[in-house]
């Protein structure tokens, strides 16, 4: 039986992550200043994707090492109903082999690159369209890009979903059922407009093709839960750069069209008290 000490500091996990964020609020503000970047400290979206830049530096690294053996056996093609499989038969490892991430690939939301060198361990992906909007994340992303070793495979697309098919807005652009593969990790709970751009990413996967989902969404196992986090929601995403907390994903992403199979879990092994469930499986088109 899980004891209350357990379940309080679950609850309080939230409140203590964003006064972590506003940490670097202030500092974010002092650099501006000094850089004279008038027109940034005067447009919230720009403030605060700035201060979202600075305080990700430092909670990215944990982030990553929370989830990587879980986005790590995602793209290996290793998990099934929520969960990591680890067989070793003959069996599994075709299994795996069917289902690992591969050929043209776009990751939405690449932020700093935490999940760039994954890409590079899986082999077999021959491009990758990081899509980044942010630019105070993009250097970071770059560095990443060359220490994983993936310098003329993995692009930088420094726009949003909406603009990846216009050519004037990049270099470059995405054709329609171009895509062997999408990635999404914790990054559908801040994209702008969400079931819109999730149509828009549907729309540029192959048929046969998949999509990668790790995501965090809304609390569904009970009424207690369901209300809290929309308490917290009143918060979060004003904190962790326009982070919903409430976002029903796994909706969205089933009504962005036909699929051959939709295979998305919760992990069993995750708490009914934890404020930020997660959907964990692949999706084939």
């Amino acid at each position: 039986m899980t004891s209350l000490g357990t379940i309080f500091w679950g609850l309080i996990d939230p409140w203590l992550f964003m006064s972590c964020s506003l940490y670097y609020l202030p500092p974010t503000i002092l650099a501006l200043l000094r850089a004279r970047d008038v027109s940034t400290l005067f447009s919230w979206p720009r403030l605060q994707a700035a201060w979202f830049g600075r305080f990700w530096a430092w909670a990215g690294p944990g982030v990553r090492e929370g989830g990587q053996v879980r986005v790590g056996s995602l793209l290996e093609g290793r998990v099934r109903g929520g969960q990591i499989v680890d067989g070793d038969s003959d069996e599994d490892r075709a299994a795996a082999a069917a289902l690992r991430v591969r050929g043209v690939v776009i990751e939405v939301g690449a932020g700093s690159g935490m999940w760039v060198n994954m890409f590079a361990k899986v082999g077999g992906v021959q491009r990758v369209f990081g899509v980044e909007p942010n630019a105070a994340s993009q250097p970071a992303l770059q560095r990443r890009v060359k220490e994983a070793g993936l310098d003329g495979v993995y692009e930088v697309v420094p726009v949003g979903i909406e603009e990846l098919g216009d050519a004037s807005r990049w270099d470059g652009k995405i054709e329609p059922e171009s895509v062997d593969c999408i990635v999404s990790i914790l990054c559908l709970c801040s994209i702008p407009d969400q079931e819109a751009n999730i149509a828009t990413l549907y729309g540029y996967l192959k048929k046969g093709g998949r999509w990668y989902v790790y995501e965090h969404v809304q609390a569904k196992r009970n009424l207690f839960m369901k209300l809290y986090q929309r308490f917290v929601n009143l918060f979060w995403p004003h904190v962790i750069g326009g982070c919903e907390l409430c976002r029903d994903t796994e909706t969205a992403l089933r009504n962005a069209g036909e699929w051959q199979s939709f295979e998305l879990a919760q992990p069993p092994e995750e708490p009914w008290y934890h404020t930020l469930p997660h959907i964990l499986g692949v999706l084939t088109k």
